[in-house]
């Protein structure tokens, strides 16, 4: 993976910080949570962020609340108190969040907008989710939003309202349809990225605050690339 740069405690792209959450910019190659490969996941290094920061002695608390897959870059929340994690777990279960991301495709999809429906079946095996027009057994029902929002040479900017949270879902359901994202190999794109990445960000997001109850929104910057840049 060339130009592949990991976030760490130096270098950490942080949105928004209070005394009960943390935002981050996420980047390719980051780990939301640590797995089997053994990197260091990006929960430790906002761990050692903080700790650094403030001075910490011992254990820094910092409550998981959701997921990015590797290969996507943008926004992930953080708890930094038990109790914005128990709500913020409650509040992505509830899906009171408006999640919205932005892909990079080479097919035209066949309209301007649309909104998908699929049956989502997760293969554990390799790791993959098949996007089915019909409800198949152990399937679960996807939904998502899409618009073009830009025409590059090659490409197509989708903006994407996602309705429901299944595993790699965007990359499945767009696959079905024929535009699997700029990069994606697992889902149909014919080349990598240098970087190893994706053209996949989660670009906003609006929940409301676990303590103060204020309704936040988030926006993350999309990374510095050739074709990312184009729409800044």
């Amino acid at each position: 993976m060339l130009n592949k740069i990991i976030s760490t405690k130096d270098n950490l792209q942080v949105l928004h910080e209070d005394n009960h959450i943390i935002v981050i910019n996420k980047r390719v190659g980051d780990i939301v949570q640590g797995d089997k490969t053994g990197d260091e996941p990006l929960s430790d290094v906002v761990k050692a962020y903080l700790k650094e920061k403030y001075n910490k002695p011992g254990e820094v608390f910092l409550g998981v609340v959701h997921r990015l897959d590797r290969p996507t870059t943008g926004i992930v929340v953080f708890a930094k108190t038990s109790k914005a994690l128990t709500r913020l777990n409650e509040t992505f279960k509830n899906r009171e969040t408006q999640k919205t991301y932005w892909a990079i495709v080479k097919n035209q999809p066949p309209k301007e907008t649309d909104t998908l429906v699929h049956f989502l079946k997760r293969n554990p095996k390799n790791n993959t989710s098949k996007a089915h027009s019909k409800e198949v057994p152990d399937s679960k029902k996807a939904s998502l939003t899409y618009k073009i929002i830009k025409k590059l040479d090659n490409y197509f900017v989708l903006e994407i309202d996602l309705h429901t949270g299944r595993h790699h879902q965007i990359r499945a359901q767009l696959q079905a349809i024929g535009c699997p994202i700029k990069g994606d190999l697992k889902y149909g794109f014919d080349r990598s990225n240098p970087d190893g990445g994706i053209h996949l960000h989660a670009r906003k997001l609006v929940l409301t605050h676990p303590v103060t109850k204020e309704s936040l929104s988030f926006t993350a910057p999309t990374p510095n690339d050739v074709i990312w840049n184009t729409l800044s």
